[in-house]
C-alpha cells in the first residue's frame, strides 16, 4: 500500500504549512530521509523528509499551496503501484500533479477536481516562491524564460540555466520581442515569495488590531560605548563578537522584569501577564525579516546574551532556523540604526504589546547644564556625545502613556548607566 506524505507539525503552535518547493517529481525515486520537499512555516523554509524509500507516486499539494498540518500532500510507493481512492478522498482537496512519466498517476487524473487551477490552466502558469524569489533578486522577466515544467511553468532549474548560459529564450518560440510602443505598459507583476506574504498578512493584521502609539526618547550611550570599547577585545578572546545590540537587550530585559504589564498580551478576557521574558530580536534577511526568540533574556548575562544575539542572526540569515525559535516572544526590539537608519516607527509583532525600534548611534550636539535645567545658565556647556533615539510603539489597548514612558525611562537609565 502507499506511503502517505503528511504535512509535518513543525512547531508547537504550528497548524499549517506552505509547500514551497518539491524536490522531487512524480516518477522519481526517494530513499528514506531523504530531502523530499520543502515546507514554509511562518516564514522559515524546512526541508522534509522523505517517510519511506520508493517512488513519488503522485503530489496532491501543489508549490504555493497552504494545508493544514496533517494533510496528506502526496504518496510514495512502489513502481506501477496504484493509489485507491479510499486514500485519495483523504488527501487534499486539490487535484493531484501527474507525473507525464508514470502511466500510474496518469490513470487518476479522473478523479481530480475540474475547476482545479492545475487540471485548466488559464494565463501564466503557476511560478513557486522559490522560482518568483530568484526572478526578483536577479531581475528577470519570467514571461522570457522557456518553462519545462508541467503546463509550461518556469522550474527553478530554467531560472539557473537561464542565468548560467545568459541565453534569452522568449515563451513565443525565440522570436525577437516587438519594441515596446509608448503605450506599453512600464510595471511588471512580481509575485509575492512566502515570505513576503506572510510579512505583509501579519503587518496588516497588527495595524487592524492595535492602535498604535509611539513614545520617542534618547539616549546618551557614552557608557555603553566606553564598556564595549574597554570589553570586546576580551570577548573576542572567548569568540564573542561584543556589538550594541546585547546591550539594548539586557536594558530591556530588566525594564520588562520591573515593569511586568509592558510584558502582556491582550485578551478579550483582560491582558494576559506573562511570567518570563522572551525577548524577539528583528534580522533582515535576503527577502525578508525574521524575528527570532532569545528565551529567558533576563536571566543571561551580557556574554550570554551576545551569544545568543550572534548565533541567532546567523543562523536566520543561513535560512537554519526551526520554526519554534521564530515563535512565543513576549517583546520585540528592532535594531534598525545597523542600517543608518536614525528613527523609525516600528509595527508590534502581535500580540505583544509593545515593539522598542533602536536608532543609529551618532554623534551629536548636546547641552548639559549645571545651573537651572531649562533657563540659560553660565554653567550650560555644548558636549559631542554619543546619542541614540528609542522609539517604542505600544498597543493603547493594554498601555497608557505614563505606563510607557516609564518602561522606556528604565531601558534609557540603564543604558545611561552602564557599568
Amino acid at each position: 500500500m502507499p506511503t502517505p506524505i503528511k504535512m509535518p507539525q513543525l512547531g508547537e503552535t504550528v497548524v499549517e504549512g506552505t509547500v514551497s518547493r518539491w524536490l522531487k517529481q512524480p516518477g522519481d525515486r526517494v530513499e528514506r530521509q531523504e530531502s523530499l520537499l520543502e515546507i514554509s512555516t511562518d516564514k522559515i523554509d524546512t526541508e522534509i523528509p522523505a517517510p519511506a524509500a520508493g517512488t513519488l507516486l503522485q503530489i496532491t499539494a501543489r508549490e504555493g499551496q497552504t494545508v493544514r498540518v496533517g494533510t496528506v500532500i502526496g504518496y510514495i510507493g512502489a513502481p506501477g503501484e496504484a493509489v485507491s481512492s479510499e486514500q485519495l478522498s483523504v488527501a487534499s482537496p486539490q487535484s493531484p500533479i501527474a507525473s507525464r512519466q508514470s502511466p500510474v498517476a496518469n490513470r487518476q487524473s479522473p478523479v481530480a477536481v475540474p475547476q482545479s487551477p492545475i487540471a485548466k490552466p488559464t494565463g501564466r502558469a503557476f511560478v513557486s516562491p522559490v522560482v518568483a524569489r530568484m526572478a526578483a533578486e536577479h531581475s528577470l522577466e519570467l514571461d522570457r524564460i522557456t518553462g519545462t515544467g508541467l503546463h509550461g511553468r518556469v522550474t527553478k532549474k530554467d531560472v539557473e540555466n537561464f542565468l548560467a548560459t545568459g541565453e534569452r529564450r522568449l515563451a513565443n518560440g525565440g522570436k525577437t520581442p516587438p519594441i515596446p510602443s509608448r503605450r506599453s505598459p512600464v510595471a511588471t507583476p512580481q509575485p509575492l515569495t512566502a515570505m513576503r506574504r506572510a510579512i505583509a498578512e501579519h503587518m496588516e493584521r497588527s495595524v487592524r488590531t492595535s492602535p498604535h502609539v509611539m513614545s520617542l526618547y534618547e539616549a546618551d550611550m557614552t557608557a555603553v560605548v566606553h564598556h564595549r570599547e574597554s570589553h570586546k577585545a576580551a570577548y573576542a578572546e572567548k569568540g564573542i563578537d561584543l556589538t550594541f545590540t546585547p546591550y539594548f537587550v539586557a536594558a530591556v530585559a530588566e525594564a520588562l522584569r520591573a515593569n511586568p504589564e509592558v510584558n502582556s498580551s491582550f485578551t478579550a478576557e483582560g491582558l494576559l501577564l506573562h511570567r518570563r521574558i522572551h525577548v524577539g530580536v528583528a534580522v533582515a534577511v535576503a527577502g525578508g525579516l525574521l524575528v527570532p526568540v532569545i528565551r529567558d533574556a533576563d536571566e543571561l548575562n551580557l556574554a550570554g546574551l551576545s551569544r545568543a544575539v550572534n548565533d541567532l542572526a546567523e543562523r536566520a540569515r543561513g535560512n537554519k532556523l526551526s520554526p519554534d525559535e521564530v515563535q512565543g516572544g513576549t517583546f520585540t526590539v528592532t535594531n534598525h540604526g545597523v542600517s543608518g537608519s536614525l528613527l523609525g516607527t516600528p509595527i508590534i509583532n502581535q500580540p505583544q504589546a509593545g515593539i522598542l525600534g533602536i536608532g543609529k548611534i551618532a554623534k551629536r550636539a548636546v547641552v548639559r547644564s549645571g545651573g537651572h535645567p531649562l533657563l540659560p545658565s553660565a554653567d550650560d556647556a555644548i558636549v559631542i556625545r554619543p546619542m541614540c533615539y528609542l522609539s517604542f510603539s505600544f498597543d493603547h489597548r493594554i498601555l497608557n502613556g505614563a505606563e510607557a514612558d516609564r518602561f522606556v525611562g528604565r531601558v534609557v537609565e540603564l543604558l545611561e548607566n552602564w557599568g
